[in-house]
């Protein structure tokens, strides 16, 4: 497959893609504020009048049984999937229920799925040179001459990934957690204010998690950051703030100690491990 090819067939929306937008204004409220948010699939809700709050610069965790709405919840915010009930704002600005994917990602909405998904043929480097936001339209993008601020800006997302001393390598030689981080990179070219990360440590080596823990917590302050993540021993060693899941809507809230504390959290996750053992 061609890389235009697989521009066209790739699951995402790059910034360069997408159609400029105002910015986004956090002077008076969140970044993110999802209220009253219902998800309906034939009956069934997926999203059950949800409420949930993200503060500009805030590193967020997700946690919650399988079937919980996490992954309807990020879904709902990059725009693939529209509510049944509800309002979602991003700032006090942008109604992201009258957006499409596109608009939505030109907002700086970046979204990481669990896994990897890098032009493998193509270096380090010039992945995040492919998704550097300089250019809006594809073509002039990937002829566009290299400047010396495009150039500065991805050694910096290298050495913020770690990376650096691989920008010459071929994305396909990496490592799981490596491939992670360059894709986290590539989200960074875009200069995102809301990051969306679903299950980044899934499969990834002890030290390929310590590495990212640091990465995500460096990155909590420059811009939002989300974690959807299953591993309990991950969330802890990052959370400052976790929201529980569970059934479509916000079951708990709070730090770490707070909700593995919390009667109605032990419940539902004591009763899932009953279910996965039966």
């Amino acid at each position: 497959m061609s890389l235009l090819q697989s521009l066209r067939t790739r699951d995402r929306v790059f910034e360069f893609m997408a159609p400029a937008a105002s910015p986004v204004d956090v002077r008076h409220g969140p970044i993110l504020y999802m209220e009253d948010v219902t998800v309906s699939f034939d009956g069934f809700k997926a999203i059950n009048n949800l409420n949930l709050t993200i503060d500009n610069g805030e590193l967020r965790c997700i946690i919650g049984p399988n079937g919980a709405g996490k992954t309807t919840m990020m879904d709902i915010i990059t725009g693939k999937t529209r509510p049944t009930e509800g309002s979602v704002w991003f700032g006090s600005r942008h109604n992201l229920l009258n957006m499409n994917e596109p608009e939505i990602a030109s907002l700086g909405i970046g979204r990481k799925f669990q896994k990897p998904t890098v032009f493998e043929a193509l270096s380090v480097f010039e992945n995040l040179e492919l998704a550097m936001a300089a250019d809006k339209r594809i073509f002039p993008t990937l002829t566009a001459r290299m400047t010396g601020e495009i150039k500065d800006r991805i050694d910096e997302v290298l050495e913020t990934i770690g990376l650096t001393t691989l920008r010459f390598q071929p994305a396909g030689i990496l490592s799981h957690g490596q491939k992670q981080w360059l894709e986290i990179g590539m989200l960074l070219m875009q200069r995102p204010r809301l990051l969306l990360v679903d299950e980044p440590v899934a499969g990834m080596t002890e030290q390929e998690m310590e590495r990212t823990a640091e990465l995500l917590t460096g990155l909590a302050g420059k811009q939002s950051v989300v974690v959807v993540e299953h591993d309990m021993g991950f969330v802890r060693s990052i959370a400052r703030k976790v929201t529980v899941l569970h059934q479509g809507s916000v079951l708990a809230e709070g730090s770490m100690d707070q909700v593995s504390n919390d009667p109605n959290v032990v419940e539902v996750y004591l009763g899932a491990d009953d279910e996965e053992a039966a």
